[in-house]
C-alpha cells in the first residue's frame, strides 16, 4: 500500500503507510507541506474566530457479524472477526468514540444505520459507546434515523443551537423500505425553522440525496438512497434559505460530495465507521466558514480490520477501496459561499 494523505485541516495533515499513522500538526494555513516524500497543502483558514466544532459519525452497524453482506447474498469476500477478536462495530466505535473524545467537540451527532436488527442489546452496545456514561463524557450526542423500534425510541431532535450555528436533523427513515423519504409536514417545519434562523445551518439525515447531475442514473423510486421527489424538495427549501450551508448524510459508505441542482448547496456523503477506510467527520465552524475534516480511525486495531476490507464486494466488480475512500478534496475542503 502506497503512503496515502488521508486527512487536511488547516493545520493538520494525516498521513497513512498500511498499518502506520502519521501526524503533523501545528501547521500553517493554506500552506503546501513534504513529509515522508508525500506533498499536501493545508486547508485556508476561514474568517473569524472558531465559534464550534461538531463530530459526525455514521453506520455504525452495532450487531453486524458479516462485513460485505449484500442480500443475504454470499458473494464477497466477506470479511467477520478473527476467533479472540472483538466483534468489529464494537472495536471501531470505541476506537472512534476515544478519538473523538481526546477533541472535546461541541456535539456529537449519529446520522443512522446504529444497529443491524434494532433490538435492545444492540442499542444498549450504541448507547454505552457514544451515551454517557461513554468515553465522550458529557458531549452532546444527538442520533438520526435509525432503526430502533418506537418502544425504545429514537431520542432523535429537530435541531439545536451552538455558539454561531443551528444543526437540523432530519429523519428521512420509510419504515421497512431502504430508500429514504422527507414527509410533507417535515419540509414544512424545516421551512418555518429555517425562517426564523438568523445565522449559519447544517444539515443532516442519514440517506444521501439523489441529484439529476450527480451522476446517479434515472429518476426511481427504489433510488437507494433519498427519494427523487424528497431530494428535489430538500433543494427548493435550501434554495429559499441561503444561510443554509450543507447537507450531510451516510448510508452509501463513501466520501463525496455534489452540489444540489437548484440551490448549488453542498451535498455531502461521509464513509462509515465499521469498515474501510473506518472514518469520522469533524465540522469547524469559524465565523467566515466552515470546514469538513474527514478522520480516519487509527488504532492499531482498527487500521488492522479496515486494512482487511479494502477489498469488499470484488466479487461484484467493485473497487472499494476507490469507491470508499473517494478523493481528499471530497474528504476534506471547506464550505464556499453560495
Amino acid at each position: 500500500m502506497a503512503i496515502e494523505p488521508t486527512t487536511i485541516a488547516d493545520d493538520l495533515i494525516v498521513l497513512h503507510d498500511g498499518g502506520t499513522a502519521d501526524r503533523f500538526d501545528r501547521l500553517e494555513a493554506s500552506t503546501e507541506y513534504e513529509f515522508l516524500g508525500t506533498r499536501a497543502r493545508t486547508l485556508r483558514r476561514p474568517s473569524g474566530a472558531l465559534l464550534s466544532v461538531i463530530v459526525t459519525v455514521n453506520d455504525v452497524h452495532f450487531g453486524e457479524v458479516a462485513c460485505g453482506v449484500v442480500d443475504g447474498r454470499v458473494d464477497g469476500p466477506i470479511v467477520r472477526s478473527r476467533p479472540g477478536e472483538s466483534p468489529y462495530p464494537e472495536m471501531m466505535n470505541r476506537a472512534a468514540a476515544s478519538e473523538i473524545a481526546a477533541l472535546h467537540p461541541d456535539a456529537v451527532i449519529v446520522k443512522g444505520d446504529l444497529s443491524r436488527d434494532g433490538t435492545a442489546d444492540e442499542w444498549e452496545m450504541f448507547e454505552a459507546c457514544y451515551w454517557t456514561p461513554s468515553p465522550i463524557g458529557s458531549t452532546s450526542c444527538a442520533a438520526t434515523t435509525t432503526p430502533i423500534t418506537d418502544n425504545l425510541g429514537t431520542r432523535a431532535i429537530n435541531g439545536f443551537d451552538l455558539p454561531g450555528l443551528t444543526i437540523g436533523l432530519l429523519d428521512t427513515v420509510i419504515p421497512g423500505r431502504t430508500p429514504g423519504g422527507l414527509r410533507p409536514a417535515q419540509l414544512d417545519a424545516l421551512d418555518d425553522r429555517l425562517a426564523g434562523t438568523a445565522g449559519p445551518v447544517m444539515l443532516m439525515g442519514h440517506h444521501q440525496q439523489w441529484i439529476s447531475s450527480g451522476g446517479d442514473g434515472r429518476r426511481s423510486d427504489d433510488y437507494f438512497g433519498l427519494h427523487p421527489d424528497a431530494s428535489d424538495a430538500l433543494d427548493e427549501v435550501c434554495a429559499r434559505h441561503r444561510h443554509v450551508v450543507g447537507y450531510a448524510a451516510g448510508h452509501t459508505h463513501r466520501h463525496r460530495v455534489r452540489r444540489m441542482a437548484r440551490s448549488g448547496v453542498p451535498s455531502i456523503e461521509v464513509g462509515t465507521v465499521k469498515d474501510f477506510p473506518g472514518t469520522w467527520a469533524e465540522y469547524r465552524f469559524y465565523e467566515g466558514g466552515v470546514s469538513q475534516v474527514v478522520h480516519r480511525i487509527s488504532s492499531q486495531e482498527a487500521l488492522s480490520w479496515s486494512n482487511r476490507c479494502r477489498a469488499l464486494y470484488s466479487d461484484f466488480g467493485i473497487d472499494y477501496e476507490s469507491y470508499a475512500m473517494g478523493t481528499l478534496e471530497h474528504r476534506c475542503f471547506v464550505l464556499g459561499d453560495r
